[in-house]
């Protein structure tokens, strides 16, 4: 599918980011002033406050850039403490992700769906050479 499919009026919204990552497919923006690259959506670049960017898909494979064990969950997330997160660099962008697995600082991992909680999504990630 192309990116258009998801888009909502030609906008990347949370909904239709949503949508896409439940696809396996994994949405964020470039911005057309400064080249910087986000992995939600957003309605200015984070960098130089742009409005004018474009959707891209993004890459499914990617290094751990931080990462931590959540032991204490919000209320949605509770039945699955302790979990991990990380953010994770894929391509030119960065993203916070749920772990399924070990990863360590710099270590390659690579998409593998999500997970869900009161029906909004995010993205889970897992060692690479699995």
């Amino acid at each position: 599918m192309s990116v258009e499919t998801y888009l909502e009026d030609g906008e990347l919204t949370h909904r239709a980011w949503s949508a896409a990552l439940r696809e396996d497919v994994l949405l964020g923006e470039r911005c057309a002033d400064c080249d910087h690259v986000t992995a939600a959506p957003k309605a200015a670049c984070a960098r130089c406050g742009s409005q004018d960017t474009a959707v891209i898909e993004l890459q499914t494979e990617g290094t751990v850039y931080a990462e931590t064990t959540v032991f204490v969950a919000p209320a949605a997330f509770s039945d699955a403490e302790p979990y991990g997160v990380a953010l994770i660099d894929i391509g030119d962008a960065r993203i916070m992700a749920h772990i399924d697995g070990d990863a360590a600082v710099g270590d390659a991992v690579a998409f593998r769906g999500t997970v869900e909680q009161d029906d909004s999504p995010a993205p889970l990630f897992g060692p690479a050479d699995d």
